[in-house]
């Protein structure tokens, strides 16, 4: 396929203005030195830079006629039809695709596990005591004992080994299960909050070669279920405009299950375009 100048700079434009809606509250932020423990998650622990992410790259097999600053970017090739993706960089990535391809079919094979009712972020402060959590400036809603409790009296059935490996101590036997990252593509499953948001990592992660409007609608599906991701933790964030959904009680169980269920399925169109677009 070959992207006439006009219809390249449309996409880059369009692409660069839809980046900076997203990232703009978080790049205020980070001028001014104030911290967000929902938003900041998408900055630090997933590693692409928004400045990386305003990058608008075409894929792979798209050729951009013209004069593109693609020209001058490490991994593009010009030829006679334009400049495109080198063929380096598709060889170079080739193990890096097909790694991420086994994942996502993997993960797409399995129904959706949609009783979990977030209680990894609960996990990760279990038998703490003031201190000794992340979101320190967040108080936990029920206390430290309150949110001990919770958890006693729950099966923690997380399948995720980066939520998994945040656990405290006293908290990893109460897990049903031993995630690890070699036991991954055995254990993902559509259902989970984390599947979802690592998405946007595996998109990020085969830049240049999937088209980077995929990418973005990746990041916008990782920052919609980060929101519910803290809004069911035991932090109390209401000060942040972010009402709890309590999962301790049966109606925030019912709640959080309706989103969870939502965002298993548009996390499995969203799996499926990338799958289709690494075939």
């Amino acid at each position: 396929m070959i992207l006439a100048e006009p219809e390249w700079r449309a996409r880059s434009l369009a692409h660069e203005a839809r980046v900076n809606a997203l990232v703009g509250d978080h790049l205020s932020r980070r001028r001014a030195g104030r911290a967000h423990p929902v938003h900041d998650f998408l900055f630090t622990y997933y590693s692409f830079k928004p400045a990386q992410l305003r990058r608008w790259h075409p894929g792979v097999g798209v050729a951009l006629a013209g004069s593109p600053p693609h020209a001058s970017w490490s991994g593009y090739e010009s030829g006679a039809d334009g400049v495109r993706v080198g063929r380096a960089v598709v060889e170079r990535r080739a193990a890096t695709v097909d790694w991420v391809r086994g994942l996502l079919a993997a993960t797409a094979s399995r129904p959706a596990h949609t009783g979990c009712f977030g209680l990894h972020e609960w996990a990760m402060v279990y038998r703490t005591s003031p201190g000794d959590v992340r979101h320190e400036a967040y108080p936990l809603r029920l206390g430290h004992a309150g949110t001990d409790e919770v958890v006693e009296a729950h099966q923690i059935r997380c399948s995720h080994f980066d939520a998994f490996r945040f656990f405290t101590d006293d908290a990893r036997p109460r897990n049903a299960l031993t995630p690890t990252r070699e036991l991954q593509p055995s254990l993902e499953q559509p259902g989970c909050l984390h599947a979802g948001m690592d998405l946007y990592k595996w998109a990020y992660k085969l830049t240049p070669l999937l088209p980077s409007e995929l990418v973005v609608d990746a990041f916008e599906l990782a920052a919609e279920i980060r929101e519910l991701d803290m809004r069911a933790s035991p932090y109390d964030l209401s000060g942040l405009g972010y009402q709890p959904v309590r999962i301790e009680t049966t109606e925030g169980k019912r709640e959080y299950v309706e989103r969870q269920r939502a965002f298993a399925e548009r996390g499995a169109a969203l799996r499926r375009r990338l799958l289709a677009a690494t075939a």
